[in-house]
């Protein structure tokens, strides 16, 4: 590969924060806000133009429940909840069933965006848009991080903080830092999401798109693919996750580019056979997702990794720091469909235009677990800065606990638990290591979580 030498250059210190947060995904921010409110200063860096990345830039509009398995115990709370409380005054959300195995919660992304602005507003945060975390390497000193660089319009500039919080969603401060990563054997493929107006008027073909896509795909080179959506609230709207995009690795610039792409390319091909059966429908494509909607990326290495035996077993935690009932949910590379297994010990095979096959991936038992933890551990590099946290799905996880861990009602609380760590490490010299878990766990409940 050839070379150029990028000649030495001072770089101006743009902003001093307590704690700085780099990804505005409702993670990051989750992060961000609990750390302000606890009277931290805070500054947020991130690449587009908005915060809430998967929920909204990726349009993926729907929250699972905050509840067990059985309905009975709230196990989330926190900005979750805040966020559909404000949301429901704008009638901006629809909730569903307690027990909805695959939506708890739909809502409007374009009103997300702008109620995610003004929670950040009141918590007082120093916000960077249309900012990337840039080369060259982050400022250790004495051991610890000291600044990270960013570019944006101004040129690239410094921000300087007691500790860090990486969202970026793949790691990417971490991996910058030459902490331990790894990828997982199978990722599972991303999915670039729609947003359609006329959606109704397809009639019975709407119920038929898995099917559709299966029979007529071949023709416009789509893979065998699962397909879901939802209404947008109060909108003739619909929001549609039809295509799959095959083995890219979000981590790399020229598989995102690609990805990007063919996941466009897919979402027209998609509506081209839609039209075609049903020719008298007025369907039109709304809009389209600034941002693939990602399932896996960069892990870090960490002192646990949670499996998927930890969350099929609902294993307690001394350090839980977040919950989920959600199902695992395996989207495969290589074959069609998903996996779903509940923790009940059923296990469905989905294939569009198939039957759901039925089994079960262990024997029945007396009980059964209704909800899952995630230890505070697993957020911890276990090489690097002593003040670097993670939160969100770069999280130290085996490919089953990924595979229901990662929803956004999840990796928000990660977030959440980060922000507060972070302000209690700041006692710490930033140790992040050094917190005091049960401390912590207070702090959080105190904050409005529900562990």
């Amino acid at each position: 590969m050839n070379t150029l030498n990028e000649p030495a250059r001072d770089i101006p210190v743009i902003h001093e924060a307590d704690i700085c947060v780099l990804g505005g995904s409702c993670t990051g921010l989750f992060a961000a806000i609990r750390a302000a409110r606890l009277g931290a200063r805070v500054a947020i860096v991130e690449k587009d133009n908005c915060f809430g990345g998967v929920a909204t830039t990726a349009m993926v509009n729907v929250w699972h429940s905050l509840h067990d398995t059985e309905g009975k115990k709230q196990i989330i709370a926190g900005l979750t909840q805040e966020t559909i409380e404000r949301l429901d005054k704008r009638g901006a959300v629809i909730r569903h069933e307690l027990t909805n195995p695959s939506r708890g919660f739909t809502f409007n992304s374009e009103e997300l965006k702008i109620e995610l602005d003004e929670l950040a507003a009141e918590a007082g945060l120093k916000i960077f848009l249309h900012t990337q975390f840039a080369a060259p390497a982050p400022l250790v000193e004495d051991g610890r991080l000291a600044a990270v660089f960013v570019e944006n319009k101004s040129g690239r500039g410094a921000i300087r903080a007691r500790a860090f919080i990486d969202a970026t969603g793949d790691a990417d401060l971490a991996a910058r830092l030459g902490c331990e990563t790894y990828l997982a054997n199978h990722l599972q493929p991303a999915t670039a999401c729609a947003r359609f107006a006329g959606w109704d008027t397809l009639g019975d073909t709407a119920a038929r798109v898995g099917e559709l896509i299966r029979e007529h795909g071949p023709a416009h080179d789509l893979p065998p693919t699962f397909a879901w959506g939802n209404h947008v609230p109060n909108s003739d709207n619909y929001m549609l996750a039809a295509t799959r995009i095959h083995g890219i690795n979000p981590a790399v610039a020229d598989d995102l580019t690609r990805g990007e792409i063919e996941g466009r390319r897919q979402v027209r091909a998609i509506m081209d056979i839609l039209r075609a059966a049903a020719p008298g429908s007025r369907l039109s494509l709304e809009a389209l997702p600034s941002r693939l909607g990602l399932r896996e990326s960069r892990h870090i290495r960490s002192p646990y990794q949670l499996t998927g035996d930890d969350v099929l077993s609902g294993k307690s935690f001394d350090d839980t720091i977040a919950q989920g009932s959600y199902r695992v949910d395996i989207h495969h590379q290589d074959k069609p469909g998903i996996t779903l297994r509940y923790l009940d010990g059923v296990e469905e095979y989905c294939q569009p235009g198939h039957p759901n096959t039925r089994g079960r991936w262990r024997a029945e038992t007396e009980t059964d677990p209704t909800y899952y933890q995630i230890p505070y551990r697993t957020l911890l590099p276990v090489n690097g800065p002593a003040n670097v946290i993670v939160a969100g799905r770069m999280l130290d996880v085996d490919p089953i606990a990924n595979a229901a861990v990662r929803v956004m009602v999840n990796m928000n609380q990660t977030g959440e638990a980060a922000g507060v760590a972070a302000v209690h490490a700041l006692d710490l010299g930033g140790d992040l290591r050094a917190v005091d878990v049960p401390r912590l766990r207070a702090a959080l409940n105190a904050g409005g979580s529900a562990l």
